[in-house]
This record gives C-alpha cells, sequence and structure tokens, in this order.
C-alpha cells in the first residue's frame, strides 16, 4: 500500500470507529435530559423515584459511551497535522476556526457541565441540575455544528479565497450556513436520535423479556425510546432525501454514481475542468452503502411504528417476538450510520477539499513504513476502546437499575446533620 492509502486507511478506520461513540452519544443525551426533567417535575413521589432511578440508569450508560468515546476523539485532529499536512496547510485558515472551537465545546464546556451534573446528584437545586444535563445535550449538538462546519468545507468549499497556494476565509457568514453542511447536520442530529431511541427501547424490551420487577420504569423507558425512535426515524429518511439537490449542485460524480447514470459524462467534464485524472469514487462501494442505509431506515421505521401502535393497553409486552425483534433492531442504525459516512466521505473522492486539494497532494510525507505502524497501533486501540464500551455498556445495561452507581447519595466523610447546619451557619 502506498502512504496515501494508509493515511487514508488509518483516518478511515479511527473516525469509522469514533463515529459510533458520537451518534449513540448524541441519541441517548436529549433522552436522558428528558427523563430527568419528567423526574425533577413530578409531584407524586412514588412516581418521581421510579422516573429519578431511569434517569440515573440511562444516564450512566450514556456516560459510560461518553467516557470512553471523548479518549479516541482525543486523536482525530491529531491526524491532520501527522498524515494530512497538506490538507492543514492548503485549508488550516478555513476550517482551523471551526475545529477549535470544536474542540473548546467539546473537551471543556460539554466536560465540564457533564462533571456538574454527574457529581450534582443531591447537591444542587433540581431545576439547576436539569438545566445542567440540556446544557450537556446543547453542547453536544454544537460541536456536532462545527465538525460538519469544517467537513462541509472540504465537501463544499465557500468562503474562501486561494493566495500563494492557500486558502484565506473571506465570508465567514457563508461558512457558517455552508448548505452542505446545514443539510447534513440536520440528517445526522435525525439519525442520532434513532439510534439513541432504538437503544433505548431494545435494552428496555431484553429486561421485559428477561421478566424485569422493573415494570414502570421500562414501560416508561420503552415508551420514550419508540416514540422518539417512530419520529425521528421518519423524519431522517425525509432530509436525507434533501440532500441529494445539494449533492447534485456541488458533487456531480457522486450524484452520477447514486444514480448510476451519466458517470462517464461527468468524468469527461470533470477532465475537461480540473484536468486529466480519474474523479470517479469507488462506485459499488458507495452504491451499496446507500442501499444498505436506505434499507435500515425504512426498516426501522416500519417496526417502530408498528411497535408505537402496539403500545396501546400494553398489547407490545404480550408479544415476544416484537420485543426480541426490538433487540435485534439495536445495532441497525449503527450500521446505517456508517453507510452514511461512506457515502458523504468516499463519494468525494480523489479530492480532499472539493475541487481545490487532491487526496495525493495532501498526505504528509511520512514513509509507509512509519505510517504501517501508526495505522496498525490506531486501529488496535481504537478497536479495544470500542470493546471496552461496549463490554462495559453491555454489563451495565443488562444488570439494570440495581447496578447504577450514578448519582449514588452516600454520605462525604464527616458529612452529618450537625455538620451540614455548620456550614450553613458559617
Amino acid at each position: 500500500m502506498s502512504a496515501a492509502d494508509l493515511a487514508r486507511l488509518q483516518f478511515a478506520a479511527t473516525t469509522g470507529i469514533h463515529w459510533l461513540f458520537v451518534i449513540l452519544t448524541m441519541g441517548l443525551v436529549p433522552l436522558v435530559a428528558i427523563m430527568h426533567t419528567r423526574a425533577a417535575y413530578t409531584r407524586d413521589p412514588v412516581t418521581r423515584a421510579v422516573r429519578e432511578r431511569m434517569t440515573r440508569f440511562w444516564g450512566q450508560l450514556y456516560v459510560i459511551n461518553y467516557a470512553v468515546g471523548i479518549v479516541t476523539g482525543l486523536v482525530m485532529e491529531f491526524q491532520f497535522g501527522l498524515s494530512w499536512s497538506g490538507l492543514s496547510k492548503f485549508a488550516g485558515n478555513v476550517f482551523g476556526a471551526p475545529l477549535a472551537l470544536e474542540t473548546l465545546i467539546a473537551f471543556f464546556a460539554e466536560s465540564t457541565f457533564l462533571g456538574m451534573w454527574i457529581f450534582g446528584w443531591g447537591r444542587l437545586r433540581k431545576g439547576v441540575h436539569v438545566t445542567l444535563i440540556w446544557l450537556v445535550a446543547l453542547t453536544a449538538y454544537a460541536s456536532g455544528y462545527w465538525i460538519m462546519v469544517a467537513n462541509g468545507f472540504m465537501q463544499h468549499p465557500v468562503g474562501y479565497e486561494v493566495r500563494g497556494g492557500e486558502a484565506y476565509l473571506t465570508d465567514f457568514g457563508a461558512l457558517l450556513t455552508n448548505g452542505s453542511a446545514l443539510v447534513a447536520l440536520g440528517h445526522i442530529a435525525l439519525a442520532a436520535l434513532t439510534t439513541g431511541g432504538v437503544f433505548v427501547a431494545g435494552v428496555s424490551a431484553w429486561h421485559f423479556i428477561r421478566g424485569t420487577k422493573e415494570t414502570d420504569l421500562f414501560r416508561g423507558s420503552l415508551r420514550l425510546g419508540l416514540w422518539v425512535s417512530m419520529l425521528a426515524s421518519f423524519f431522517v429518511v425525509v432530509v436525507g432525501e434533501m440532500q441529494r439537490p445539494v449533492i447534485e449542485r456541488t458533487q456531480p460524480m457522486k450524484h452520477a454514481v447514486l444514480q448510476n447514470s451519466g458517470v462517464a459524462e461527468v468524468q469527461a467534464r470533470l477532465v475537461g475542468e480540473y484536468g486529466p485524472g480519474d474523479y470517479v469514487p469507488w462506485q459499488d462501494t458507495i452504491r451499496i452503502s446507500m442501499d444498505v442505509m436506505t434499507i435500515i431506515g425504512n426498516t426501522v421505521s416500519t417496526i417502530t411504528l408498528i411497535a408505537v401502535a402496539l403500545l396501546w393497553k400494553d398489547w407490545l409486552l404480550r408479544r415476544r417476538v416484537l420485543l426480541y425483534l426490538l433487540v435485534a433492531t439495536v445495532p441497525f442504525p449503527f450500521i446505517a450510520a456508517v453507510g452514511g459516512w461512506i457515502v458523504r466521505e468516499v463519494g468525494r473522492q480523489p479530492w480532499l477539499v472539493y475541487g481545490e486539494l487532491t487526496v495525493e497532494d495532501a498526505v504528509s510525507p511520512v514513509g509507509t513504513a512509519a505510517l504501517t505502524v501508526s495505522c496498525a497501533v490506531f486501529i488496535a486501540i481504537f478497536l479495544a476502546l470500542a470493546v471496552t464500551n461496549w463490554t462495559l455498556i453491555t454489563r451495565f445495561a443488562l444488570r439494570g437499575p440495581d447496578a447504577t452507581q450514578l448519582g449514588a447519595t452516600e454520605p462525604l466523610p464527616g458529612d452529618s446533620p450537625a455538620t451540614r447546619t455548620e456550614i450553613a451557619a458559617y
């Protein structure tokens, strides 16, 4: 393999694995925020206790995924300098700011709010505590926005001019409102909500199959997960189709490949516009990925719609086949998410910044031996983190609420009513 192929393999593998963490994080946190809000403002003490246990149970699974996933995120931006110095040199003046803002939001603001929420159980007023988890959700999606702004520039560069072989930002507003970024962000947000809803519904269904005693807790979780996934999976297909006109306008070759029509004509036109070269990406890979994503999207939408209809009078809970089907559906959104990522990124090839910078020109002048070692090490570490993450999530999900440690209100050393009175008086 060439140095460019190794760099592409390393970035594709690490980014693809990291994306699986991200989509579950973005999908779970709004559901946890809804659960916490309902728990905090429920007057009936019995119902409030159930909803609080529900929040803590799903919140712990979210925290596990976030904590392990953030480790994978630490490596991502370093690869721009390590393996793709040509990209950093050409486009760093433009998408350096969005990437920096994403880092500040994800690794500082979001992490700070999450830490305060984790350790705020029993210590903060309910309004403040609930606000914190909503701020975590808001910053998670804000982080996703800035990533898509940077990625949108690579898909469809806008608001810049090239001087001395480097791109310089001339219109920040155009960068922020890039259609390639905004439509894709809507699609990703809905895909994340579908993933989170299907995950919550699937785990809840499994506990009903096992005959859980936490009937109220998992009934509420199942309802929330199904309603969110049903609505999100319907609109994710709609918004996905809205990307086709954008792709046709900005990336005609990707559109021709997806349509399986006019590829030769577009190739000839691009040769005339950009010079000799092969501008046709891996056609079979893109089409298969698109088909898989479309089939899964429609399948999940149909299953969740039927399941929501059967929620009336708990008919769903009396049909074990459908409960098993909900459990089996859990991996589907993740597979579809990888398919969508492949269509978006592979379909842009051979460009890294469309129409301006090719992959071959962007790769760093690093030897194949060094790239082989780093590629193997990075992929091995990321796979180990992925296995660790899903092992922990599966273990705590199957154990149920009794194994939840998040929100434990054990007294601190020296903590007593008398001590708290003295502190308050002081």
